[in-house]
């Protein structure tokens, strides 16, 4: 009796064993997200990057099937979230959401960031911006050939706006360099956002500004475009590329990738937890995919490419090495 006893008990404790097996299998399978994954934007509330993060976070939340919380870090370039995303586990529960290029690699070049640039692995970039040059819409200047004539015969005349350690503040300076105008010629006035840059040369402040075309519709009627950083022309705004606009003084400046924004997660994250890693990032291709999620980021003039793992690190670091090449112009 004894002995039948135990063996049924044995038994119920196998099948428990059992069954609780399978529950941690089952359990584990779903396992992620188990609590809110966090956004984390390298810049204030309404900007570009953080209008991204926001509009993605809805989206996202339904292919991952989790909560996903968008939190704020602004300051020094970036280098404020790039520590704090660095500072945390690599579990997939901090997403490092922003705008990449220029900014990291500048923390880097000239902030004095401990970090690399392979800290971290970029998982996609979906938007990508370029550098648009234009005047306030009542300058006397027509084109980039008299704004610059103007900065090299008559020192200190045009005054510029571009945004601390952008791609419009360097290739500004680098086409100082390419022309032989001394960079103090320039009265170039550097601002912490690109909202304050177009306010100043909407308004009349500056004469000239180099700055992210994307972010610059809302000032189209008081602006006169002069050129675009692009290999080709686009409809959207009506001008020359600006190698085509600098054509008749004799040099060409490189065309580089602007602003490139979008997710990237600590590097170590892929190897601890592929699987995560494969959900994180196929909930990222699945939204983009979306026909009413580029919809809407298209209405809200928000980018919604996929490029996937591979490319995209292959495209931020032909940035970076571009920024570590001239980068010695923001020094300056």
């Amino acid at each position: 009796m004894y002995t039948s006893i135990m063996k049924s008990a044995i038994k119920i404790a196998a099948i428990s064993v059992l069954g609780l097996g399978l529950l941690t299998t089952s359990s584990q399978a779903k396992e992620y997200p188990s609590k809110p994954v966090n956004l984390v934007v390298g810049f204030g509330i309404g900007g570009s990057a953080d209008r991204m993060a926001r509009s993605m976070s809805t989206f996202l939340s339904d292919e991952l099937g989790g909560i996903i919380k968008v939190i704020n870090k602004k300051g020094a370039g970036t280098q404020i979230a790039a520590n704090y995303i660095l500072n945390r586990p690599a579990d997939g529960y901090t997403v490092f959401a922003s705008t990449f290029s220029p900014y990291l690699a500048n923390t880097i070049l000239t902030g004095g960031a401990k970090y690399k640039m392979t800290d971290f692995d970029f998982i996609n970039i979906q938007w990508f911006d370029y550098e648009l040059f234009a005047v306030n819409k009542n300058s006397k200047y027509n084109n980039m050939v008299e704004v610059l004539n103007a900065i090299k015969e008559h020192p200190k005349t045009v005054k510029a706006a571009v945004v601390q350690g952008s791609g419009g503040h360097l290739i500004l300076k680098l086409l100082l360099e390419k022309y032989n105008i001394p960079q103090e010629n320039l009265n170039l006035v550097t601002y912490s956002s690109g909202g304050k840059a177009r306010t100043a040369v909407a308004g009349g402040q500056v004469d000239l500004i180099a700055i992210s075309a994307e972010g610059s519709e809302n000032i189209r009627e008081f602006i006169k475009p002069l050129a675009i950083l692009k290999n080709e022309r686009i409809k959207q705004w009506d001008v020359p590329t600006l190698n085509e606009a600098v054509k008749p003084l004799g040099f060409q400046v490189p065309v580089f990738s602007g602003s490139m924004r979008g997710f990237a997660v600590k590097k170590e994250f892929k190897e601890k937890y592929p699987k995560r890693y494969t959900e994180l990032t196929d909930a990222i291709k699945r939204t983009l995919d979306n026909k009413d999620v580029q919809k809407f980021l298209k209405s809200n003039q928000i980018g919604y490419d996929w490029t996937g793992p591979e490319e995209s690190n292959k495209l931020i670091d032909e940035s970076y090495q571009f920024f570590k090449q001239y980068g010695y112009l923001l020094n300056d």
